[in-house]
This record gives C-alpha cells, sequence and structure tokens, in this order.
C-alpha cells in the first residue's frame, strides 16, 4: 500500500515539474493600458492581440494586459517599459511625445481630411516610415498606430457655433497640449486648462462653456447632456500607438519579433473596425439627444483650416516638411499646402 502511495506522489511531483517548466517556457509581455474590455483598444487586445500571438506562436508566448490605469497609464507606462517592468503599452500619439517627436506629425491640425483617409495613409506607408524613426529615437518602438475615436469635434452649452468667429469670448476647457491652446486660441475662444473628471460639472456651472473632445468620449462621459450644441470641424485626428521597448525588444529572436510583428497587425486591424462602430455609435447617441449637431460649408472649413496654421508654425522643426506636404497632396489639400508655405509653416 505504502508502495502505491509513494508512486502516485512522485507521479504528481513530476507533472507538477513539468507543468511548472512548461509555463515557465511561455514568455509573458506585460503590457500596461488605460484601455478596458468593452471599448474598442480594450477589446481588440483581448480579441485579437493575445488570441494571436498564442496561436502562431504555438503558446510559447502570450500577453497580460493590464487595463485601466491598473498599472499605469500613458506616458508612465512607456517609462515602466524603459525600466523593464514591462513590456508592451499604449498611448495617445500626443503623449508618445514625452519620449520624442517622431510621432508629432500625426497630431498636426487638419494633417488628415477624414478617418478613412488616416486609416490609408498611416497604413501604407506613414506608419512604418514614423515607427522607424520613433524606434531609432525614442527608446520605442511603435507596433501599431491606430485611431482611438476619430476625430476631435467641438461641443458647447452656450450657442451654435458655425465659424471660428461665433467662438469669440467663450471659454473652452483645453488638455496641456500646446498645439489645442494654439487652435482655440487662434479660432477666437478662450482656452481654459480644466480637468477631464470635473468637465461635466465645470460645464453645468459655467466655468468652462465648450470642450474639443473626440465625439465617443463626450458620449462615454455624458458631456452632451450639458453641452447641446455641437459642429464637425475635424481638425485633430485621436492616434494612439501601440509600443514596445526598444531594448526588450531587440532581446527577442527573429521569431518571436515575427510573433509579435503578426499580433500587432491583427490587432491594428480588429481596433481600427471597432473604432469605427464605437465614433459612429456615439455620434449618433449625441444627436439624438442636443439642439444641433453642425456640420460647416466648405467655405466654412476653410476658415477653420486657416485658423490652424499657427499652430502648425508652433510646431515647425518637429516633423518634416516633405513628409506633410505628401500627406496633404495625397488628399488633394493643395489650398491648404499654399496657406501654409504663405504663413512660413511648412
Amino acid at each position: 500500500m505504502r508502495r502505491y502511495t509513494f508512486i502516485g506522489a512522485l507521479a504528481f511531483l513530476l507533472m507538477v515539474t513539468f507543468s511548472t517548466q512548461a509555463m515557465s517556457d511561455v514568455k509573458v509581455l506585460k503590457l500596461g493600458t488605460t484601455g478596458r474590455l468593452g471599448m474598442p483598444i480594450g477589446d481588440a487586445i483581448d480579441q485579437a492581440l493575445i488570441p494571436t500571438i498564442e496561436a502562431v506562436s504555438g503558446g510559447k508566448m502570450t500577453v497580460k494586459p493590464f487595463y485601466r490605469k491598473s498599472l499605469c497609464a500613458e506616458q508612465k507606462c512607456g517609462e515602466q517599459a524603459n525600466q523593464g517592468l514591462i513590456q508592451l503599452w499604449t498611448t495617445s500619439t500626443a503623449n508618445f511625445g514625452s519620449f520624442g517627436t517622431a510621432l508629432t506629425i500625426f497630431d498636426l491640425p487638419y494633417i488628415f481630411k477624414s478617418i478613412a483617409d488616416a486609416d490609408r495613409i498611416t497604413n501604407s506607408w506613414l506608419g512604418k516610415a514614423q515607427s522607424d524613426i520613433a524606434s531609432k529615437t525614442t527608446g520605442h518602438i511603435p507596433l501599431s498606430i491606430y485611431s482611438s475615436g476619430g476625430f476631435r469635434q467641438l461641443g458647447n452649452a452656450t450657442r451654435p457655433v458655425h465659424s471660428p468667429k461665433d467662438m469669440k469670448g467663450m471659454k473652452w476647457r483645453v488638455t496641456k497640449s500646446p498645439i489645442e491652446y494654439t487652435l482655440i486660441k487662434a479660432w477666437g475662444g478662450v482656452p481654459v486648462p480644466y480637468d477631464w473628471g470635473q468637465l461635466y460639472q465645470g460645464l453645468q456651472s459655467g466655468v468652462v462653456e465648450g470642450q474639443y473632445v473626440a465625439v465617443p468620449w463626450q458620449e462615454v462621459a455624458k458631456l452632451h447632456e450639458v453641452a447641446k450644441y455641437y459642429t464637425q470641424i475635424g481638425g485633430s485626428w485621436s492616434g494612439n500607438v501601440l509600443a514596445m521597448d526598444m531594448a526588450q525588444y531587440e532581446k527577442l529572436t527573429s521569431e518571436e519579433k515575427g510573433w509579435l510583428k503578426k499580433g500587432a497587425e491583427a490587432f491594428g486591424k480588429a481596433v481600427g473596425e471597432l473604432d469605427k462602430k464605437w465614433v459612429q455609435d456615439g455620434t449618433e447617441a449625441i444627436k439624438k439627444e442636443i439642439k444641433e449637431w453642425y456640420v460647416p460649408t466648405e467655405a466654412e472649413m476653410a476658415l477653420w483650416r486657416k485658423g490652424a496654421i499657427g499652430a502648425w508654425k508652433n510646431a515647425k522643426g518637429t516633423f518634416d516638411p516633405a513628409q506633410a506636404e505628401r500627406i496633404l497632396a495625397d488628399q488633394g489639400l493643395t489650398d491648404f499646402i499654399a496657406a501654409l508655405k504663405e504663413a512660413g509653416a511648412l
């Protein structure tokens, strides 16, 4: 009896040992993100990035996500990646700027005419070109550049806004972004740096009167319950990036880099489709509850673009003018190119 008990215990010990060894052979990449399940970034990680990497690697590589800022957020995740605490992270292209200017071009106002143009140009050549620069200058390698909410749109609680002159004297909430601050001021508004978490109450009290935020985020925060006038001016694309610490990336084998590349490609495709629906659903939800959703005429759009030239001038030196002109020309924005050159911004 004791013999069988001993054999059974030995078998169990061997099983645990082999199981532990098998688990230790799996390369686990920790990912820090503000995304969460139920929203495009979180769902694309869960439904595309993780299963694709596990499938192509035969279970030899996986990703362990830390959603909803549970580990870190935005550029803080990039700092933790540089310290070797995590490997992968997501952030806005604007906050990626904490590590260098390689992705600044994505944040220039009116660099893209539409979401379709942004996706087409980014996925065909621009994303790779800027990622190559980033990998050499920022300490991180972008694996996928994608939209998180499409374009920013104006919403306000005071009055209809059709052209920049209608913004005069109104107090608009802005982030710490110099480009956003310059934009609002150039359009005639009064830029007021204000915390995102307090924006709903700020609109109610009149401390601020409007915001320039991507539509899905406005719907999530229920800002349209207070801000009843919207203006579809686009301008600033809500670019985001999935990146990896470069030093850790270089330690991967060529095979492991291949697995990661396929996972990132699957993630990029999934998050793009999920984001389009998120933008559409958010737009439709807001339109049902507000007084006006205004789409400017082409003449009015020329005025909005003209107001953005100052932001381009301020950003000069952080982007390649030839690259920027190529992007604009690809979309037929020749008048905007001429205006930027005349102002010395391009």
